[in-house]
């Protein structure tokens, strides 16, 4: 008995010198157990026999990434969901912008908090096992989402793609970090980069498939005929046409709303057409899953003590690079942990909100121009999801020789100069605006991109490798916050400047033109805006041949406040230094430390 005894303290001892608890002595055993219907996912399970090729290993992650990554392109369902009844332009009951803008940030909260907790989860049953529940909870999510488009009920598509497929976004991101810092620890940053490099590039793919099965089930609305043919009146707010069956709600499409499915301008029946929302969020929710289940299956982790042939880890800690390792829980104790989750934060939010809009802001800044078409946005969107993912791999690996503190300096020195620069951009107007403007949000996206890819490997230089995986689930909970923060700044000062807009406009408009012109006098203006009946584009129709177009600087204020952000973000950066040895864990067990 007193042997058993001994035995267990033995246990118990050596557990604390890996940085465990006592507590963790249980889930150690449990871990280790290969039993049970999952427990072929299981890492013990999957570990890479001697020989095996390391490289054989980022393909996996890559492909679960660029599933996951298509949420980068989730700006290109922005238009079709705020005219899911009009489908040529909004009508009274669509869901409005900024309420639909607001799904991408319920997933990305989910994702921050879902990796908070999954983290630490992925280090006891493997990258194998997460894969699996991220693909189900992806794919699954897409499905949901799509009855609640077809039922036009908000809440569903929020619980389907905000809840389930965040949850999903959160298990897949973090499912090959750690694993790949573990098979590469020659070249942190490279791995982290290959790693994450995926979920940057996944709008590449996602976009134009998300355009082209929107293009397949959409069908446009019946037509009555032009405007001034038809007999219109307008109610609460909300346009309705007389017509041989009674009157019906219609909207009035422009001719470029209306070109977007084949039509011409004028007056379309609403609830008649489709925009082809729902059958793409069916198709993707299978096709994720499909893709993501087989590259889970391909994931392995190298056994204990594993290290690439011929390299051998530096004898000392170098500046900011550590040997030493600290343990999950008590990372949250330190000072770097949070100064990194502030640049983290303000890096993220700075780029987040504009890339939930990318398509929209184009349109509305140089929509007048002839080469910003409907494709042309599509493109653009594409191009963001290649310079993320373009700046995922080269910032990373950057950083392996320049360190990770200098890197994240460039992003915060260049990216307040270049934030600063869009409202110039966006006031001047013509072809070489929009090329600077092109440029200098195609730079921004590299470093959003980057901030991503470099951070796994800022945390495994300062905590060690042991338990990274876990650490950096619990940093991305400063993006679920920048995932609230970036969207609400955006789309409450847009709104705003937009309100003021409106407002300005309509006080120099006639009185008259504007009651013909929406079938209601100007005092009802705050109910026919609220009805989308009233636009700045369909006052500028009517407003004296002076007025200066407003609609290029409804971002400015936005655009500067994210400019402020990461000005913050340099100091904290600036302030992070090496972890202090208190924190470290204990090493009087040497061999109990996994190799670095």
């Amino acid at each position: 008995m007193k042997d058993a005894a001994y035995d267990c303290g033995q246990i118990v001892r050596a557990q604390l010198h890996r940085g465990l608890s006592p507590h963790s002595w249980e889930d150690t055993q449990m871990s280790n157990s290969a039993s049970g219907p999952l427990g072929f996912l299981r890492k013990e399970n999957i570990i890479a026999p001697d020989g095996y090729n390391r490289w054989r290993v980022p393909p996996a992650s890559i492909a679960i990434h660029l599933c996951i990554g298509s949420v980068y392109a989730w700006s290109v369902f922005n238009p079709p969901l705020t005219r899911e009844l009009g489908v040529v332009a909004s009508a009274a009951n669509d869901w409005s912008l900024s309420s639909v803008v607001w799904i991408f940030s319920v997933a990305i909260v989910v994702l921050g908090l879902t990796a908070a907790v999954g983290g630490k989860w992925l280090e006891k049953v493997g990258p194998r096992y997460v894969g699996v529940v991220a693909a189900t909870l992806w794919g699954g999510g897409f499905i949901v989402g799509s009855l609640g488009i077809a039922w036009h009920q908000l809440w569903l598509v929020y619980l389907g793609y905000g809840v389930f497929g965040g949850m999903g976004l959160g298990l897949g991101y973090v499912s090959p970090v750690s694993t790949l810092i573990r098979w590469f620890p020659d070249r942190r940053g490279m791995a982290t980069g290959m790693a994450i490099m995926g979920f940057g590039g996944g709008a590449m793919i996602g976009a134009p498939l998300k355009q082209w099965l929107l293009g397949i089930y959409s069908k446009a609305p019946d037509y009555l005929g032009a405007e001034g043919a038809v007999s219109l009146i307008t109610e609460g707010g909300r346009r309705f046409a007389e017509t041989a069956a009674g009157k019906v709600e219609v909207v009035v499409a422009s001719a470029t709303q209306a070109a977007n499915f084949g039509g011409e301008a004028g007056v379309y029946v609403v609830g008649t057409g489709n925009t082809g929302a729902g059958g793409a969020f069916m198709t993707l929710g299978i096709i994720y899953f499909f893709v993501m289940i087989f590259a889970a299956f391909q994931y392995r982790v190298p056994r204990d003590g594993w290290k690439p042939a011929g390299w051998e880890p530096k004898p000392v800690a170098s500046g900011m690079v550590t040997r030493n390792n600290v343990h999950i829980d008590e990372a949250l104790k330190t000072p770097q942990f949070w100064l990194l989750w502030i640049v983290l934060c303000f890096n993220v939010t700075a780029g987040i909100g504009v890339i939930g809009v990318a398509k929209t802001m184009i349109n509305e800044i140089f929509g007048d121009l002839a080469l910003v078409t409907a494709a042309f946005a599509g493109t653009y969107v594409l191009m963001i999801s290649v310079f993320n993912m373009i700046g995922r791999f080269f910032w990373a690996s950057t950083s392996d020789f320049i360190g990770r503190k200098n890197t994240y300096h460039c992003f915060f020195i260049l990216g307040t100069i270049l934030y600063c620069s869009i409202p110039y951009f966006a006031g001047s107007g013509g072809m070489t605006a929009l090329i600077g403007f092109y440029i200098a949000t195609m730079i921004i996206f590299t470093m959003y991109g980057g901030g991503f890819a470099t951070i796994p490997a800022y945390l495994a230089d300062l905590f060690g490798t042991m338990h990274v995986g876990g650490i950096h689930g619990r940093l991305l909970t400063a993006w679920s916050t920048a995932g609230v923060l970036g969207p609400f700044a955006i789309t409450y000062l847009r709104n705003s400047s937009k309100e003021s807009a409106i407002a300005d406009l309509a006080s120099v408009v006639d009185p008259a033109a504007f009651a013909e012109k929406f079938g209601a006098p100007i005092a009802q203006l705050n109910e026919l805006v609220a009805a989308n009946t009233v636009t700045i584009a369909r006052l500028m129709e009517i407003a004296p041949a002076y007025t200066v177009d407003p609609t290029s600087t409804l971002y400015n204020t936005t655009m500067y406040c994210m400019a402020a952000l990461l000005v913050i973000a340099f100091f904290a950066n600036l302030m992070v230094r090496p972890v202090g040895e208190k924190h470290h864990v204990e090493r009087a067990n040497p061999d109990a430390v996994p190799a670095e």
